[in-house]
């Protein structure tokens, strides 16, 4: 079937790239980006469910672990206060 198809900038780079590294005619690259593109939706049904499994984190009570990059943040800052203090040598 022959159409006019009007592409973003975006995908004209990403279906150009396609052609070079596979060494392949525009047609061939557009037809096995809608191929991939629209047959990994029928794909994805044949596989199993992801499921990510929760497990405690152990936490004492009290610890928030939310603010643990806050955390993470303090430690960093203070170590690099306490390399200022020793001096250039370290």
């Amino acid at each position: 079937m022959r159409t006019t198809v009007t592409l973003d900038a975006d995908a004209e780079r990403l279906l150009r790239n396609a052609m070079h590294s596979r060494r392949r005619s525009f047609k061939q690259a557009l037809n096995d980006a809608i191929r991939a593109g629209l047959g990994a939706k029928s794909k994805a049904k044949d596989r199993p469910r992801f499921v990510v499994r929760a497990r405690p984190m152990g936490l004492r009570a009290g610890i928030d672990p939310t603010s643990l990059n806050k955390l993470v943040d303090e430690l960093e800052v203070d170590a690099i206060l306490a390399k200022g203090r020793r001096g250039p040598r370290g």
